[in-house]
């Protein structure tokens, strides 16, 4: 039966760029890797300039041709306006034109006046509201720390901290644009000090990768309160819809995925729940590449999960229904949020490739499947999968009987069963730990009886003339006092000498 069953197949070559790259591609950027997907949104983006600014020129054209016209009909023969001032109008007119296009097709990046001398204050006398330094919480200012430290080593590290303090205390006056400019200004500045690092530490890559790390973890800690969820996405409203939809699918089981686990096997069991647990965890994190790390334990736990329980190597295509499984029974807090946080603002070349962009980018698919999730994906009916969804029937209750429907009763008394027979098996596994322990008392008790004894024996295998120190003492001191009393004695013939010596007769 569970051979006929259809599971959850991935291609690998799904996971990469569409432009065939090589890179791990992602959902958010239509299936591209982050370089190709930057290239094509700034050719995009060149063509609509080129497009708004031809736009641009050509109704620019038309008013000054209806203008024109206009003049030529309403002009008095006496010629009444001088030509002069009809070139200065036009003129005039022609630049605000000019201006006011520019400016509805080019967002201005320039701060308002406002917020400069804001700005100029805040350096004179601090305010609460004056930078993201000023508000900053213990995390950030640890970050802070740990920054300076990591860059005082190297030739310019100075350099390269007041570039980083200069964009971030920057990016307050940003908070107005959308979340992908501000990913992008964040992506250019990665890119920028990474070609510069890669120029002054040539043919050290590893090196630029860690500084690259603790830039991340600088900026995005002390940014994490401005460019994580911000109001101007839906990101919030998407987490909701996630939570909602992984909550309506808590009736699936580990069977409709086909998923090869034994939560039975106690290690299999801690496993699922540490996975879970990790995934759960990364809401808790502020620099995308922990955020990452957590998605990266969770993806191992699953993999120790599938060996242990298939006793072999788990594949590809047995660890994606598996990480489907871990996040509809973890429903993580703002998983879209959250993955959008990594796609906006990580560290490009670490999504590209290694484990963290494979698993990160299996995370994807998995709440794409999950978004997509319908009856044929769990090999099960349209009519049975509108029942499950609509809370009217469930996998975990016992089969109707006849044409008669399943009462609450009954649910709830299997229900009962089922948490009966939990108990049990927990009792049973409580009964066999103490039997174990006692086993383990009954041993430690004879082991000291057993070391008794050999002590003892070990005592009594001396010689009688093996005395304690304090009798050899006092044998001792009253030989002394014998010995000293029989030297001025006419008896020699004491008790405590030796006798005398015999003569003997050898013949010579």
């Amino acid at each position: 039966m569970m051979s006929q069953r259809r599971g959850i197949h991935v291609d690998q070559s799904e996971l990469l760029c569409t432009k065939g790259c090589g890179f791990y591609g992602n959902n958010a950027w239509q299936g591209l890797c982050s370089k190709c997907w930057r290239e094509e949104n700034q050719k995009e983006k060149q063509k609509q300039i080129q497009d708004d600014w031809a736009l641009a020129e050509r109704l620019q054209k038309e008013e000054e041709e209806a203008y024109a016209n206009r003049h030529q009909k309403s002009q008095a023969p006496t010629n009444a306006t001088p030509f002069s001032k009809f070139e200065e109008r036009k003129s005039k007119e022609k630049s605000s034109k000019v201006n006011t296009v520019t400016k509805f097709f080019i967002p201005s990046s320039k701060t308002p006046q406002k917020k400069d001398a804001a700005s100029l204050d805040s350096q004179s006398s601090p305010s609460p509201s004056s930078s993201v330094s000023r508000h900053s919480s213990v995390d950030s200012d640890q970050a802070t720390k740990e920054f300076i430290d990591f860059l005082r080593p190297l030739k310019s590290g100075r350099e390269i901290f007041k570039q980083c303090r200069a964009f971030t205390e920057s990016m307050v006056y940003k908070r107005d644009m959308g979340a992908d400019e501000l990913s992008e200004c964040v992506q250019d500045f990665y890119q920028n000090l990474s070609d510069r690092l890669h120029t002054q530490f040539k043919g050290s890559s590893d090196h630029v990768e860690s500084i690259m790390d603790e830039v991340e973890k600088y900026m995005m800690t002390r940014l994490y309160k401005e460019v994580f969820c911000p109001e101007s996405t839906d990101d919030e409203k998407k987490d909701l819809a996630t939570q909602k939809r992984i909550r309506a699918l808590h009736w699936v089981t580990i069977e409709m995925l086909c998923v090869p686990v034994d939560e039975e096997i106690p290690e299999v069991s801690d496993s699922v729940v540490k996975a879970i647990t990790d995934v759960i965890e990364m809401d808790s994190k502020r620099v995308p590449k922990d955020k990452l790390s957590c998605i990266t334990r969770c993806s191992k736990h699953i993999f120790n999960a599938i060996k242990v329980s298939k006793k072999e190597a788990a594949s590809a295509d047995d660890f994606l229904p598996t990480l489907i499984y871990i996040v509809l029974k973890a429903n993580p807090p703002r998983l879209q949020s959250n993955i959008q946080y990594i796609t906006r603002y990580c560290n490009p070349s670490r999504l590209m490739t290694g484990e963290d962009g494979y698993y990160f980018t299996n995370l994807c698919c998995a709440v794409a499947f999950i978004e997509k999730l319908d009856a044929q994906s769990l090999n099960l009916s349209t009519e049975e999968f509108d029942l499950y969804m609509s809370g009217q029937a469930s996998p975990h209750w016992p089969p109707a009987t006849g044409a008669s429907s399943i009462s609450p009763s009954s649910t709830t008394l299997s229900q009962v069963h089922k948490r009966l027979d939990l108990l049990t098996g927990l009792g049973q596994r409580q009964e066999r730990v103490m039997e174990k322990a006692r086993q383990l008392e009954n041993d430690l008790i004879d082991w000291t009886d057993e070391v008794e004894q050999k002590v003892q024996s070990v005592l009594e295998s001396f010689s009688p003339e093996s005395q304690t120190p304090a009798a050899a003492t006092a044998t001792v001191g009253e030989t002394t006092s014998a010995a000293s009393s029989a030297i001025d004695s006419d008896n020699v013939e004491n008790e405590l000498l030796p006798p005398p010596l015999q003569p003997q007769v050898f013949a010579g």
